[in-house]
């Protein structure tokens, strides 16, 4: 009963961070109170993108605040992957900058973190399996 309780908690605290971090980032992108996001943007991404920077942080914002949503409702497993994911690519994102390769190792550190989250989601509140067997009706 103690794993289970060890467990409980370690699912909670990490669902709470993985949704609420994203969304306090995603709203940062409208109002760079925190940081100017666009000077993490590569230069690579930049030549490839095919809006201003600023609008791209937009974007973001709105992606990130969607994942942090879906990791608190529900659908937390997936949302964990989708956070998972993004951090991901926010590393790749920095190591091509050339700079900021700590902050691209907290990222993919936090993205293994997001995928521990999508794995406990599992066992938390496993998905029902959907049967293909039909019942038969017996009669009284």
């Amino acid at each position: 009963m103690e794993t289970e309780t060890h467990l409980n908690r370690s699912f909670w605290l990490l669902k709470i961070v993985y949704g609420l971090v994203p969304i306090v980032a995603g709203l940062d992108k409208f109002t760079n109170l925190l940081t100017d996001w666009a000077q993490y943007l590569s230069p690579l991404a930049t030549k490839i993108i095919p809006i201003a920077p600023s609008t791209f942080m937009h974007v973001v914002g709105v992606i990130e605040i969607a994942a942090g949503i879906l990791v608190l409702t529900r659908l937390t497993r997936i949302g964990a992957y989708v956070v998972s994911a993004w951090l991901f690519c926010i590393a790749m994102n920095l190591v091509t900058t050339g700079h900021y390769f700590d902050i691209a190792v907290r990222d993919l550190v936090m993205s293994c973190g997001a995928f521990v989250l999508g794995e406990l989601a599992a066992i938390h509140a496993p998905v029902p399996r959907v049967t293909t067997q039909r019942r038969e009706l017996q009669p009284h």
